[in-house]
């Protein structure tokens, strides 16, 4: 799709199905770094914000910026992470329907180099406590969309959420954003996981943990081997997509890169913003390409555009 199509398409955002989010809101404390410390070593770095995030909250918060309802299944502790937490969300439009006063909500440094690359050291709290009885409190509709993350999928409760999406009916459609953790996902919990030929996406780095060579062998491979969707992104490059109907590359667009904090949660809401308004998988995965575009040109992971302003965004080009 040229982009200037897609400027015809945003207007046009709205929930054709239910979206549920499923996974972390937790704090980001930023700060910018020469090079990553070394082991015994002593490396300055300038504390440049302090800012809520995790995978579903940024994408939570990319959603109803472009207009798309979602039901937020993000934990909220007790304590003072998870009141700053609450705050900031109230602050953004954006609600958790799931609570557990029996911790604080995690929260991780972000060390952001030069050239924009951020390496996170991260501390879990109720965003990786799930039992059974939250999940029963959720009420989906037979066609909803789910977005779960690989940081939860790697907790030591990812069973449990691989056993409530084995409970829900087939025609849920489950999207899986594995995120850096994906190593650290049992093999047999990773076998169950894509039986459920969810819509998975995977960056450069996390396709190579899989044994990945070469991006457009690795994207046509994929559904022959797994029969479910794929999105590869592939940094300045675009992102590559393969499902039962077509496979192919779609455009990506230019960026001055500040730091890449929230770049592919920002990207995994646009394409689900696309997803739950009937939009095709390459139409869905453009838009996406274009929001992770401006949020990697803006600090902060909670920095997703509108669609007045993707939409001048767009016109850029």
């Amino acid at each position: 799709m040229p982009h200037n199509a897609l400027l015809e398409l945003i207007p046009k955002l709205n929930n054709q199905r239910q979206l549920c989010v499923v996974g972390a809101a937790v704090v980001d404390i930023v700060v910018d770094t020469p090079k990553l410390p070394e082991r015994g070593g002593d490396t300055e770095v300038i504390e440049k914000g302090i800012h809520v995030g995790g995978c579903a909250l940024n994408i939570a918060i990319t959603l109803k910026r472009l207009g798309i309802e979602s039901l937020n299944a993000l934990p909220l502790g007790k304590g003072n992470w998870a009141t700053l937490i609450e705050s900031a969300m109230a602050e953004k439009g954006v609600n958790s329907v799931l609570r557990n006063d029996n911790g604080d909500n995690g929260w991780c440094m972000a060390l952001v180099e030069p050239d924009g690359e951020r390496t996170f050291v991260s501390v879990s709290g109720v965003e990786n406590q799930w039992t059974r009885s939250l999940f029963a409190s959720l009420t989906l509709a037979d066609d909803a969309l789910v977005y779960v993350s690989g940081y939860q999928l790697a907790s030591e409760s990812g069973e449990v959420l691989v056993s409530w999406l084995e409970s829900l009916p087939t025609t849920v459609d489950v999207f899986v954003d594995f995120g850096p953790r994906i190593a650290e996902i049992p093999p047999k919990l990773f076998s169950r996981l894509l039986a459920l030929k969810p819509i998975v996406s995977l960056n450069r780095q996390e396709a190579e943990v899989l044994g990945m060579t070469s991006a457009e062998r690795f994207t046509t491979s994929w559904f022959d081997k797994y029969h479910c969707p794929l999105i590869l992104r592939i940094d300045s490059d675009g992102a590559l997509f393969a499902d039962r109907n077509m496979s192919g590359c779609v455009s990506p667009f230019k960026a001055n890169v500040v730091d890449t904090i929230g770049a592919g949660d920002s990207h995994a809401g646009g394409v689900l913003a696309g997803l739950v308004s009937g939009w095709e998988l390459p139409d869905a995965v453009l838009l996406g390409n274009a929001i992770a575009s401006f949020v990697v040109s803006h600090r902060g992971g909670d920095c997703a555009p509108n669609q007045t302003e993707i939409a001048d965004y767009l016109l850029r080009y």
